[in-house]
């Protein structure tokens, strides 16, 4: 890890039943935020523990801050939030890191 770099991750649970194509048309559409400017590593990832009921994760790197500004700015995020994000996920939780 390096000291500028940010690591943007949300574990989520959505709305829609697992395996159902309403589940699959958002996954599809989350994962074309790797094309914005800036994501690095980009991943989404299944939850398979027991320990929470978060069903799924996004992962992602940024070069740094400017970059990780840049992407929350971006159209596209903004607009997958707006349209897509808060109609369709009943939970999540945020985190983002930078090394100590």
């Amino acid at each position: 890890m390096q000291p500028s770099r940010i690591y943007h991750t949300v574990a989520f649970r959505l709305r829609h039943p697992t395996g159902s194509a309403d589940e699959s048309s958002f996954l599809a559409a989350a994962g074309t935020l790797a094309q914005v400017p800036g994501v690095e590593a980009f991943e989404i990832m299944r939850q398979v523990g027991e320990k929470n009921d978060f069903t799924h994760g996004i992962s992602m790197e940024f070069a740094d801050r400017e970059a990780y500004d840049a992407y929350n700015a971006h159209p596209d995020h903004m607009r997958f939030v707006t349209e897509r994000w808060l109609p369709e996920v009943a939970d999540f939780l945020e985190i983002d890191y930078r090394k100590l």
